[in-house]
């Protein structure tokens, strides 16, 4: 009788400190994410009804209410500073004047009716960077890449592109008289910004790997340019020679 007592009594002890410790352990909890109650909202409020401008949608904010905004007048980007113009265009730092008829005409059974140097007076003649082995080899792959399909391998204009049935107009030849002639910066000035039917490549191939592909343009034409008379080789004498 008297150990059933205590035990009861024992028992009853447990009972009521598991709930004291469970009424605590609440009790914490509860304090713990009380602070954060107050957060809840005014963070969700913030996040959601914040004022910001969306893309290509128009803003009551400027006066112009255009919530895209333009860049500052003469803004140039890091690493676009193009002051090299021979290098970045082809073309001349001091542009030249339109040449004359008088210029245009020329002498001698070589050449056609009309120098094709003159017909670019703004273009660079010669490249603006050194030109090695590597670079040619580097600009032969390229031109294997981006310009055989149409302009052959050879430079004939009879590419896989051409032979297909895309030849109205057919790709220019690079050993005719005028492309033989023409400066290096004309054909920088094509790569760049397309010309006829061919389409721009300046997103495509970097200004130096432009001028290498020209470089490696200029020794197709010499490897093709005919001999004259007297043994004499003709590629001496022309623009843009690789040196």
């Amino acid at each position: 009788m008297w150990k059933s007592e205590r035990k009861a009594k024992r028992k009853r002890k447990k009972v009521k400190v598991g709930t004291l410790r469970g009424l605590r352990s609440r009790a914490l909890l509860a304090f713990c994410l009380l602070p954060f109650a107050f957060f809840l909202p005014a963070c969700r409020r913030d996040m959601q009804d914040q004022p910001k401008a969306i893309a290509y949608r128009e803003s009551k904010f400027y006066k112009d209410e255009n919530a895209s905004r333009q860049l500052v007048e003469g803004t140039v980007p890091r690493g676009f500073l193009r002051q090299d113009r021979a290098f970045y265009f082809g073309k001349k730092s001091t542009p030249s004047a339109q040449p004359s008829p008088a210029m245009t005409q020329t002498v001698g059974p070589q050449v056609s009716s009309t120098n094709p140097a003159a017909l670019y007076p703004d273009d660079v003649e010669m490249f603006p960077i050194p030109i090695t082995k590597a670079d040619i080899d580097r600009g032969q792959e390229r031109y294997n890449i981006y310009c055989s399909v149409c302009h052959g391998m050879t430079g004939y204009g009879d590419g896989m592109v051409a032979r297909r049935g895309f030849n109205k107009p057919p790709p220019a030849s690079y050993h005719q008289d005028r492309l033989r002639q023409a400066p290096v910066g004309h054909f920088f000035d094509v790569m760049t910004n397309g010309w006829g039917a061919m389409p721009a490549y300046a997103s495509q191939i970097p200004v130096e790997d432009r001028w290498k592909i020209i470089a490696y343009i200029r020794a197709l034409q010499l490897s093709q340019m005919p001999a004259r008379p007297g043994g004499s080789d003709g590629a001496r004498e022309t623009p843009g020679k690789l040196k």
